[in-house]
Formats: C-alpha cells, structure tokens, sequence
C-alpha cells in the first residue's frame, strides 16, 4: 500500500494537519483524513507507515461499540455527502470520516490498567502514578488492583503533554465535568479491556478525547487505535519487564536505542522497522475486529 502522507480535497477547507490526521472544517462538520504519518514523543516522524491511516480509521469500530457507554462525534453519513470529486473519494477511500464538530476539552482521558511508560517511571521513585498511591512491591507491567484514571494536559502543537492530578483536571474542566470523563473513561477501558483479552490482546492503556456537543460529553478524535493505546500480546506477557507490543511502542523503542533525544528533526526509519510496524498495526486491528 503506497503511503499518504498529506491529503489534498478539493472544495473543502483545510483547518489544519496535526500529527497524523488532515482536518478539514465544514462549519459544524468536520472531514478528519488520517494520513501515514507517525509520531514519537510528540514530534513527526519523516518517515511514514504505508496503511497506518487506513488502520487507524478502521478501528473506527470502537465508537460503534462503545456508543451505549458514551455519545461519538461519528455523524453516521457518508463523505459523498460533502465530497462530490471522485477521485478525491477515491484517495481518502477508507482514511476518512465525516464527524460532528465538538468543543475540545483542554485535558485528556488516560487509563492505565497495568504499570508501564511515564506511570512506571513515576512509580519507581515514589510509588505513586500521576499522585495516586499505588501497593509497594509492584514490577514493571504488573496488572493494577484495579484501572486507574489518570489525566494529562493537552500541550499545544510542538510541546509535551504532561501527566497532572485529578484535582488539577478539576481545576481545567470543572469538578463535575472531570468526575464524569473519568467515570466514562474507566468504563469505556474496561469494555475494551474485556473484548480484547479473549482475542489475545491486552490493553495496558489508552488516551481517551473527549468534547462538548451541544453541552454533552462526546467521545472524539480516535478512540483504542495503536496510536492511543499500549497492545500486548496475552500469550507472551510476563511482568517484570517490559513488554512487546502492536503500537508504536516498537518505533519508540527503536528511536531510543540509536540514542535520539527527543528533539526535531527525528532520524528517518529504516525499511526493515518500517515494514514491522506496518505489520503490528495490521495484527492488531484483525484481531480486535474480529467479532463473536
């Protein structure tokens, strides 16, 4: 699959391109193209992952799912509604969705189920994850007494989300508001979870976005793609070290072996990691969209 790395739609404008993602503004619609670009710790990548967009548009089955937990900004129409060119449809044919716009809120929705990544780190020198005390004695990637929600701040373009309290998401969104995203959250991780484990992948985390859509919480951008989400495969899991993994967990993994330091311009992937992402993400859409 050739690689995409910038849409282009005629007759349809562009507000801006994230990381990965192409949006463009229809007034109270959006179209969000999901490009093959890759991001690592918050930088772009110069070297895409061919079908990476169409995985991550494909785990679109999640909203469907989970739409009893939460409402989705999914407006359930198709993008010939709005674009009319056809060899424009054909070129976002299966990268694009046409969405509700929503009122972003200016935190994100972490869930961690086991201990890894920036929570491990933390846990290690005072036992806590994000301020919330976790059991003594706990090794890397163990499975948590129970998920923990665990917020961080939505950095502007260029800058580095940071994890921040419970009580400092209150003082973002609101008390009532925050008590809400984390209750949704965690049971929208946990249904996850549970669909997950029996086709052999566990979930250690994901990020959840949520907005407002004329004043109700709705779940937004992506929900339990590789991006936003750590997959373990179940039959090799073994705590107390860190673990494989079907997101881009391995292309960070790489990116800190050659020893970069997280700051632009990113070194370019070579074929052979290129190729082996390209499969982790396939892997882990087949088995988690298999229904039954």
């Amino acid at each position: 699959m050739e690689a995409i790395v910038q849409s282009n739609v005629p007759g349809l404008v562009l507000a801006f391109r994230g990381k990965v993602r192409d949006v463009y503004d229809l007034g109270d619609r959006l179209v969000i193209v999901a490009t093959d670009r890759i991001s690592a710790f918050d930088v772009v990548l110069p070297t895409p992952i061919p079908g990476k967009g169409w995985v991550l548009t494909s785990s679109n089955f999640w909203f469907e799912h989970l739409k009893d937990v939460v409402p989705n900004h999914l407006t359930g129409r198709p993008l010939s509604d709005v674009v009319s060119d056809p060899a424009a449809l054909a070129a976002i044919d299966g990268r694009a969705v046409l969405v509700h716009k929503c009122e972003p809120l200016k935190v994100e929705a972490i869930v961690r189920g086991y201990l890894a990544g920036s929570g491990w780190s933390e846990y290690k020198k005072k036992g806590t994850v994000c301020g919330i005390p976790l059991p003594a004695g706990l090794t890397e990637s163990a499975r948590l007494p129970e998920p923990i929600f665990t917020p961080s701040t939505k950095a502007p373009a260029g800058q580095h989300d940071e994890n921040i309290t419970f009580e400092q998401a209150q003082e973002i969104v609101g008390a009532e508001l925050t008590k809400k995203v984390r209750d949704v959250s965690i049971e929208l991780y946990e249904r996850a979870a549970a669909w997950a484990e029996p086709r052999g992948i566990l979930l250690a985390d994901t990020k959840f976005e949520f907005g407002l859509r004329n004043g109700e919480l709705t779940l937004m951008d992506e929900a339990l793609t590789p991006d936003s989400s750590r997959f373990w495969p179940k039959d090799v899991y073994q705590p107390g070290r860190a673990q494989p993994s079907f997101d881009k967990q391995f292309v960070r993994d790489w990116l800190n072996g050659v020893g970069w330091d997280h700051t632009p311009p990113a070194p370019e992937l070579p074929a052979e990691i290129v190729t082996q992402t390209a499969a982790k993400y396939r892997e882990a859409l087949d088995r988690l969209a298999v229904r039954g």
